[in-house]
């Protein structure tokens, strides 16, 4: 039974991420903080569609410093860890708070790579071990009044670029996906006229949506693409970079 750790499962790729690997044939750990009822009842469901496989919820906030520990003490076997999680705020740099910096740098970047290091030993024992991190077009590009956010996405770049090197004799394989906009949540949050503005320079003429995201997640789970790994891959249709 393969099984995957999707960090940030509630969210607008998470759900689409928990919905086509379970289709796929995954038992799956579903991570989350904010909508962790909703997750355990959509773990109910897929166990219902899905008997032979398993959906396990891990309750986690990877702002506080116990996260780590919450999360490590629920997982046992392992194959496979996909970090959509991921937060940003719009402000100026050098208004932001201390505390607001911090933690998004926490959500973003410090939690998932220490979950990875505790967990790296356990993607060892899989034949096909798999670390996906969802970056972002602005980790290549950087965004004006999401800076912090943009220097947390290009530090998983480095870091793939990095520990690829170190656990490619293991089997396990490092990649970054790098979104540009898609439809979730966290850009509905600009009003009608924002978003029409923002397609209108994206030469694929739409947003992205989260399948088009999962598809590439599901590429890279495959065992065919083993000889993959430190990259970044953009998923922009034609958009900045």
């Amino acid at each position: 039974m393969k099984w995957a750790l999707i960090l940030g499962a509630s969210g607008g790729i998470g759900q689409q991420l928990v919905q086509d690997l379970a289709q796929s044939g995954w038992s799956l750990y579903l991570q989350g903080n904010h909508q962790v009822a909703h997750l355990q009842h959509q773990a109910k469901e897929l166990h219902k569609k899905y008997p032979q496989q398993e959906f396990l919820v891990i309750a986690s906030d990877f702002a506080q410093t116990d996260a780590l520990v919450s999360l490590l003490n629920n997982i046992f076997t392992l194959d496979a860890i996909i970090a959509a999680q991921g937060i940003t705020n719009y402000a100026w740099f050098n208004q932001q708070s201390d505390g607001e910096v911090e933690r998004l740098i926490r959500i973003n970047l410090t939690t998932p790579l220490l979950i990875i290091k505790h967990l790296q030993d356990k993607l060892a024992q899989s034949s096909n071990g798999r670390i996906i991190l969802l970056g972002s077009v602005y980790g290549s590009r950087g965004s004006a009044l999401e800076v912090t956010y943009s220097a947390t996405k290009g530090a998983l770049s480095a870091f793939a670029q990095a520990y690829a090197q170190e656990v490619a004799s293991l089997n396990i394989t490092v990649n970054v996906l790098a979104p540009g906009a898609v439809a979730t949540p966290m850009n509905q949050q600009f009003s009608q006229a924002a978003q029409e503005e923002l397609i209108a320079e994206i030469p694929a003429g739409r947003l992205a949506n989260p399948k088009d995201i999962s598809y590439w997640v599901q590429t890279l789970l495959k065992p065919e693409s083993q000889y993959v790994t430190g990259q970044t891959f953009y998923i922009t249709g034609g958009w900045l970079k």
